[in-house]
């Protein structure tokens, strides 16, 4: 057929229908009018008996059903109270048979990972040996921080240390620790040259005390959650600081405030600077954000374990090393036992065994008459015997020397003035 003999139709190259053509029609279900396709109308439920969803109740408490059964099944329950009650039963019996689980990260997990990725790539700047610690413990305790709301900001806490013999405390919040913390973590910050967090018109003695009490009241209102950015921002600054001045800067003096010497009278020679090293003056901050942050997980009920077992060793080293000093400056002042007999520097004296058990633990030999004295075990006249998490809280003045758990073995007298020489580490 030609172009000539073909009608005019507008399908030019398209075959014509004929009257033998025969017509598909399409379903008005699967086309609307705008000629896309609509969705196949759901399936009708399931029709089951009421013994049948009955004993589909198990299944249905396990989300063992298909989709069609606990269709059924929920449907059923709006209508029948007595299976709705049999559900709730199973329901509860199925909460049974899956332990609760804490949904708190191990702590130990961001330690084992940083190891293993700098196992694989060391840091081009590595942090110092003494500084790990305190950059994990401020880490934790942001952890703890980021979880509470901010009406657990306001919770109160207690901070309790040790002051000559007796038991000392200070209320405050949440925020009021992290405010001290802060203000502390400051004092070594200043000896490496940052800003102060008091600011430049402060005018305050530099020991932890004062420095707390003076950005307390400087504050118009009582510290609130805002003074987490602060705090963890000097905590960065001052990790950062420390690995780019590297290992050598250990040896810098931090100041930690004057004592009073006995028998000296009130005139400017009558107090010492009180100084640490910067690798323990960072061990003893670590030790601090440790305690304050087990204090706050105290107030707000929120689980907190103890630090690493390396890093617990290192706070239980310095405490240790410290005890020497801190037992002399007792004698000097009544509150221990007068020195038998004097003991010249190097020469060995009377010294006692203080075993620390457990996580982080081991043995050090404390001299008693002298802290220039060399202990030694020749000369051994006393034995103690400790938990490791035991004696950082006796240390840190949350319990008393009388309430310590501790073996004991030897000379009473030696055993008492250490063991309170060991809650006057506290502080603030």
């Amino acid at each position: 057929m030609t172009g000539a003999d073909r009608p005019d139709d507008g399908t030019e190259g398209e075959p014509h229908e004929t009257e033998a053509t025969p017509r598909i029609p399409m379903p008005r279900s699967s086309i609307e009018d705008t000629g896309r396709p609509v969705p196949d109308p759901p399936p009708a439920p399931l029709l089951l008996e009421h013994r049948v969803l009955k004993s589909l109740l198990g299944a249905w408490a396990l989300s063992a059903c298909s989709a069609e059964e606990a269709t059924a099944v929920e449907e059923h329950l709006g209508d029948c109270g007595p299976c709705a009650d049999e559900a709730l039963r199973l329901r509860d019996a199925v909460g049974l048979l899956h332990s609760e689980e804490s949904l708190d990260l191990d702590p130990g997990l961001r330690t084992r990972v940083l190891e293993s990725c700098l196992g694989r790539r060391p840091p081009r700047i590595p942090v110092p040996e003494w500084a790990v610690p305190y950059d994990a413990e401020t880490a934790r305790l942001d952890a703890l921080l980021q979880d509470i709301g901010d009406a657990e900001w306001h919770a109160p806490v207690r901070l309790r240390w040790f002051d000559e013999d007796g038991p000392v405390s200070r209320k405050t919040t949440v925020a009021g620790v992290i405010a001290h913390l802060l203000a502390v973590d400051g004092m070594v910050g200043l000896a490496l040259g940052l800003d102060d967090p008091l600011g430049t018109d402060v005018r305050v003695e530099q020991d932890p005390d004062h420095r707390t009490e003076a950005y307390w009241r400087a504050s118009y209102f009582p510290p609130t959650r805002a003074v987490r950015t602060p705090w963890r921002d000097q905590t960065h600054e001052l990790i950062r600081t420390v690995s780019f001045a590297g290992d050598g800067s250990g040896r810098l003096p931090v100041p930690y405030g004057t004592v009073a010497v006995p028998g000296v009278g009130t005139g400017p020679e009558a107090r010492r600077t009180v100084e640490l090293p910067l690798r323990d003056a960072m061990v003893d901050r670590a030790f601090e954000c440790w305690i304050h942050a087990g204090d706050i997980a105290h107030a707000v009920d929120y689980p907190y374990a103890p630090p690493s077992p390396r890093h617990l060793h290192h706070m239980i080293d310095l405490a240790a090393r410290m005890l020497p000093g801190t037992l002399a400056g007792r004698r000097r002042s009544g509150l221990a036992s007068p020195v038998r007999r004097l003991v010249a520097a190097g020469a060995p004296g009377r010294s006692l065994r203080l075993e620390i058990e457990g996580l982080g633990g081991g043995e050090w030999l404390i001299p008693l008459d002298s802290p220039a004295a060399v202990a030694s075990p020749e000369h051994e006249v006393a034995h103690v015997a400790l938990d490791g998490v035991e004696f950082c809280r006796l240390a840190a003045g949350h319990v008393s020397p009388q309430e310590a758990a501790a073996g004991q073995d030897g000379d009473r007298e030696a055993i008492r003035d250490v063991l309170s020489a060991a809650a006057s580490l506290s502080r603030m």
